[in-house]
């Protein structure tokens, strides 16, 4: 058992080690149209999408439109819409006019002739079609998977993060802004459903042709990669989750044949609902309910639309990440990908270099989640088995307006992190308000890294400027040097930014004691020569002569 310590600490960092810096040398100018909040975004707001699509399988090829609702905060008369090739858009227009507009890679620069006046709600209609891109490894080069199952029957779906939604329909393709709601109509041959975002508000069957209407409404604010469409052969079966808001509708659409076999692995579902609303408060997206799709990929956290392909069994395709054994006491895209609920679709990073906010909390989720249901060395256990994917090859933070996320370490690094940062609070029923203060503070909100960090060095009382720039910005791990001789122990921090003096606690001689390592040495008194660093705390140590 820990002891509860609370300690103020200096960790202020007045230098940049080289590995800090981002080099955005590489990048290129539809990079940086792609990845900024550009004069012709900035000047309105999204409000509302209608969404339509009509998909045909058999050719590979989708057309539809969408009506872009905004309001107008400053004027201007020029707005970009993003739409990725080999799409094309066929026509904008507004009130009924057609637009002209130039086109730079994916980014179109619409010429508006309404004056744009602030405070105006104005609608942008953009209709489209083609062949979009295909999924070459989805979930992680996004596009759209054309598959089928067993039975011949297509199966379908769309994954996009990082590549941009834009990769299969028109919009303000930028994380900062979030739409408030919008409707999603999808037409599909009439042998298969079509899953989307939100509650399935309406089916219609058209009287002639081969094709039906399922028409689905999302009423919370979502981001862009976060929208997605499902199609196949699909069934469905519910329940109600009486949560902390109330009953909470949780849906399960899978393949027909795959029925039996999803009645019993989304059993862990409503275990992982009772586990996050306890460690991050209310699920996000009641009016919107929470579903579970099987696609022919992996996963995703596709906002109240988890789409779901890991094989109906538990671990990581049948693996467990951490090596423990406790990796396979859950449906890892189950509880990771759900987890992304309250880390991504209602917390939401403004730019993807800052999307540690979304993978390293969801990552530490899977440690919470066997915290609640097994216990706090399981939990330890896990997340300290998972040390050994860390890569350390670049910071975790990546370039800024250029769409690049940092270094995978955002993962496995940055629930380390976490998990480092909850023993120096040293009270976990503080760090349980923190986690579920975050999801209060900044529900349904996109956010920058320095508000997280603000946050949390506002609650824990800690001044956590260093210790975010060593594991988020850096690429060393801290080590601690240490020697004992004359019935003394010797100890300093390497590998570490400037000003970072992080406390650790360590067993010597049995006895759990907490040192105050900077980059000078110091001495401590002891008797005997066992030591040992508290496993809990992610950094190294070194013995030295």
């Amino acid at each position: 058992m820990k002891r509860k310590l609370f300690i103020i600490f200096a960790l202020v960092c007045t230098n940049v080690h080289p590995q800090l810096l981002q080099d955005k040398s590489n990048f290129t100018r539809a990079d940086t149209l792609r990845g900024s909040i550009t004069p012709e975004r900035e000047w309105w707001d999204l409000n509302y999408y209608d969404l339509n699509i009509k998909v045909q399988p058999d050719k590979k090829y989708i057309s539809g439109y969408n009506i872009i609702r905004y309001k107008v905060l400053k004027s201007h008369d020029v707005l970009q819409v993003d739409l990725q090739e080999p799409l094309e858009v066929a026509v904008f227009s507004q009130d009924n006019e057609a637009l002209d507009y130039n086109k730079i890679g994916s980014a179109y620069f619409v010429f508006l002739k309404k004056k744009q006046v602030p405070g105006d709600y104005n609608e942008l209609y953009v209709q489209y079609a083609g062949k979009p891109k295909e999924a070459e490894r989805a979930p992680w080069d996004g596009g759209f998977s054309w598959d089928k199952d067993k039975n011949g029957k297509h199966f379908i779906a769309t994954s996009c993060q990082g590549l941009g939604a834009s990769v299969w329909w028109p919009n303000k393709d930028h994380m900062y802004d979030e739409v408030d709601s919008m409707r999603i109509a999808i037409d599909v041959p009439k042998d298969l459903i079509a899953v989307a975002n939100g509650r399935l508000r309406e089916t219609y069957d058209y009287e002639f042709g081969d094709y039906k209407l399922f028409e689905w409404f999302v009423s919370n604010p979502i981001n862009n990669y976060g929208v997605n469409v499902n199609i196949g052969d699909y069934v469905n079966f519910s329940e109600v989750y009486k949560g902390e808001q109330g009953n909470l509708d949780m849906d399960y659409w899978v393949l027909s044949y795959n029925l039996d076999k999803a009645k019993i692995q989304f059993k862990d579902a409503p275990k992982m609902m009772k586990a996050f609303e306890h460690w991050f408060g209310p699920y996000p997206f009641y009016e919107d309910s929470f579903k579970l799709v099987e696609v022919p990929y992996l996963g995703m956290e596709h906002q109240s639309s988890i789409t779901y392909g890991n094989g109906y069994q538990n671990g990581y395709l049948g693996n467990d990440l951490s090596g423990t054994g406790w990796g396979l006491k859950f449906d890892f895209i189950i509880i990771h990908e759900a987890g992304h609920e309250w880390f991504a679709n209602s917390i939401t990073n403004k730019d993807i270099a800052d999307m540690w906010i979304h993978e390293s909390f969801t990552n530490y989720s899977e440690n919470l989640f066997l915290d609640y249901y097994y216990g706090k060395e399981a939990s330890a256990d896990y997340v300290i088995g998972c040390r050994k994917r860390i890569q350390n090859d670049k910071p975790i933070i990546g370039p800024y307006d250029v769409n690049k996320e940092g270094s995978g370490d955002m993962y496995y690094k940055g629930a380390n992190m976490l998990h480092t940062l909850r023993q120096l609070i040293g009270d976990d029923d503080l760090w349980r308000q923190i986690l579920r203060g975050l999801n209060t503070e900044f529900y349904h909100q996109t956010v920058t890294t320095k508000q997280i960090e603000d946050y949390l060095s506002e609650k824990t009382k800690k001044n956590l400027t260093a210790f975010f720039n060593q594991y988020l910005r850096d690429v060393r791990i801290p080590t601690l040097e240490y020697k004992i001789e004359n019935a003394e122990l010797k100890f300093r921090y390497i590998d570490i930014v400037k000003g970072f003096d992080m406390p650790i606690e360590v067993e010597l001689n049995g006895k759990t004691e907490w040192l105050f390592p900077s980059s000078e040495w110091k001495t401590k008194p002891i008797k005997g020569t066992d030591f040992k660093v508290d496993r809990d705390y992610y950094i190294y140590s070194k013995k030295v002569n």
